[in-house]
């Protein structure tokens, strides 16, 4: 069983070949897409580790817009496009990190094969807030004198905004592992369908609720398990997780997740250090 890995990074190319190592398995391939607004010439070396591809199709990432989702839609169709039979694509931050040995990963999907992993909310009954992205507009995408003017004043004019089809909204977070054949099903009904794409492009961070939005809403929401294995500490607030540190060792190994973000080099080093000692040594996180 092949597992493909999509990496989005912009940042430091040394912590992402430090990512990809620590996770490195014959039966895994990683495919990076470096943000096209940052050089990549630094990020090539990573070609020189078994399995690494990049993607070619750079995208330039705005945060919040749908360029993260166009982004993704990249990747998908580039590793299919590769022609190699994947079970899984596998969505991961050039600043996450794996919380389990190469092999435990393997077996991981191995056990899961014919399941879809995403985390979500369902917006009108458990997270109510989430609904703003829905009802309001944005336009992150763009850049022009005025914009957040207009969204406010388009938002108070004209009605709240409905997903398109009577479709119900899901959503939490962006990361996610999916059969290539879900993960193309969503890229085909988002850019085979104007009205659907251009609901999610005027939408605040569609990243975190369009894959769930529309998987839950097709023929593959029985085979979805609401769960992506991460572990992302928001307690801080704000709209960015808090960079891990030794502080968080514990909690994190004894969690039931299989990768962590949000790790920096510099400040999560002895973390990253501490995870690495772990899994080479082969203690259980029950035993902590």
């Amino acid at each position: 069983m092949r597992v493909a890995h999509l990496i989005l990074t912009y940042t430091n190319p040394a912590q992402t070949e430090r990512m990809i190592r620590a996770m490195w398995h014959k039966d895994f391939d990683f495919y990076i897409h470096v943000d096209k607004k940052f050089d990549i010439t630094p990020h090539l070396i990573l070609a020189n580790i078994p399995n690494v591809y990049f993607i070619q199709n750079r995208i330039k990432v705005n945060w919040g817009g749908f360029s993260t989702i166009a982004t993704e839609f990249e990747g998908i169709k580039e590793i299919i496009a590769s022609g190699t039979r994947y079970s899984f694509i596998n969505l991961l931050s050039g600043q996450g990190y794996p919380l389990r040995s190469p092999d435990h990963l393997a077996r991981f999907f191995s056990d899961n094969a014919g399941k879809e992993f995403l985390s979500f909310y369902d917006y009108k009954n458990q997270w109510p807030e989430g609904m703003l992205r829905i009802e309001q507009y944005c336009f992150s995408d763009y850049s022009f004198k005025g914009k957040y003017t207009l969204e406010r004043l388009l938002t108070a004019v004209l009605p709240k905004r409905k997903l398109p089809y009577h479709m119900h909204p899901y959503g939490k977070s962006m990361f996610w592992m999916l059969s290539p054949e879900a993960a193309m099903y969503v890229v085909k009904q988002i850019e085979g369908d104007t009205r659907l794409k251009r609901f999610f492009a005027w939408s605040w961070a569609s990243d975190e609720f369009l894959f769930p939005t529309i998987l839950m809403n097709s023929p593959y929401r029985d085979k979805i398990v609401n769960n992506n294995y991460r572990y992302i500490d928001w307690s801080e607030g704000g709209a960015n997780p808090r960079v891990l540190d030794l502080g968080d060792f514990d909690a994190m190994m004894r969690s039931d997740n299989w990768w962590a973000r949000k790790f920096d080099a510099v400040k999560s080093a002895g973390l990253m250090d501490k995870i690495d000692e772990v899994i080479s040594t082969g203690i259980s996180a029950n035993s902590l």
